[in-house]
């Protein structure tokens, strides 16, 4: 009798260690990647952090296509001990890259609904009220939209590499580019520049390239890193095979292709400019593929029960990459000061 007891125990034992050892998840920790349904289309996120406890800490990734997962081994370890952070590779982008996504379906609208969608997810499986959502870039631009039609979801919205008027942004961008370039004496970039005229460019996508690579050369993008750098971080990405490595930059272009002009008519000043949530920026002083100055102006006009800009002072573009240590120092004073 008591034999058959100790099997039906161990019988137990073998079904519990096997629910739990899926996707290396525990009751002290969670580490997930799952294919998810979002919008009617199979979508990856990942999912850290060290107790089920903590609040969901939602990034929202910049580009379009730019994917953070690949990232997050390097810029995260101390936020996911005290928060479960979510990386979502929107449609389109990274492990959620298919040849087969109709490009039609690349809207902003869409990709509005799939957040909204993602978040009452995250809610539901974790059993949260609210989540922090953290938006870099093209991200920002999806997390400042959500935080103005959802406030009811979210504890504080993070804009990181701010976008408030596009078209403009990119104006001055160029401007810094071409007045670094003249400063220079870069004869063969002043004619790359002057090929490629004043956005929205003559070339499209391409041209656009172009003027981004001078963007890097001249401090714009980066400041204490460059391209190599950060391709390094991702290369060395435990997160990502090859072949997710593969679909990241033919992801990248595809998501730049759809979405580009579609962006170009994105202008906050031209929308609500009340937020009934805290709301922080985190600008790096460097930054100029976003501009810190319109963020500025933007800021100005802006109501919120709480808000704040978070200068990076040794950051272009990428603070989570250039200042690692008080990116995540910034994130979890936020969570301090947030009465959960």
């Amino acid at each position: 009798m008591k034999y058959k007891y100790l099997l039906v125990l161990i019988f137990i034992l073998s079904v519990h260690n096997q629910l739990f050892a899926q996707n290396k998840t525990t009751i002290e920790s969670i580490e997930i990647h799952e294919e998810i349904k979002l919008g009617g289309s199979n979508q990856w996120i990942q999912i850290k952090g060290e107790s089920f406890e903590n609040p969901i800490l939602l990034f929202l990734h910049g580009g379009p296509g730019f994917t953070q997962t690949p990232y997050a081994h390097f810029d995260s370890k101390r936020l996911e001990k005290h928060f479960i952070v979510v990386n979502w590779d929107q449609l389109g982008a990274g492990k959620s890259y298919k040849k087969e996504i109709n490009p039609k379906t690349m809207t902003i609208n869409r990709f509005l609904d799939d957040t909204y969608e993602l978040i009452q997810y995250l809610k539901k499986k974790y059993k949260k009220e609210k989540i922090f959502i953290i938006g870099h870039s093209w991200g920002s631009v999806l997390g400042l939209y959500t935080a103005i039609n959802h406030p009811k979801d979210i504890y504080a919205y993070i804009g990181m590499g701010q976008a408030i008027d596009l078209l403009q942004g990119e104006k001055d961008a160029y401007d810094f580019t071409m007045d670094k370039a003249k400063e220079m004496k870069d004869s063969v970039a002043i004619k790359t520049l002057n090929d490629i005229g004043t956005p929205p460019f003559k070339g499209g996508f391409q041209s656009l390239i172009k003027q981004r690579i001078l963007l890097g050369k001249y401090g714009g993008a980066f400041h204490n890193i460059g391209y190599k750098e950060i391709e390094k971080i991702r290369l060395s990405s435990p997160y990502y095979t090859d072949i997710d490595q593969k679909n990241y930059m033919q992801g990248y272009g595809f998501s730049q292709y759809c979405l580009w002009d579609q962006l170009m008519e994105v202008n906050f000043f031209n929308e609500k400019k009340e937020l009934k949530i805290p709301v922080y920026f985190f600008e790096g002083r460097y930054d100029y593929g976003t501009p810190f100055a319109l963020v500025e102006k933007y800021f100005d006009v802006l109501k919120a029960p709480c808000k704040e800009i978070v200068w990076f002072d040794n950051s272009g573009h990428f603070p989570n990459l250039e200042e690692t240590e008080k990116y995540q120092d910034e994130l979890l004073k936020i969570l301090y000061k947030t009465k959960l």
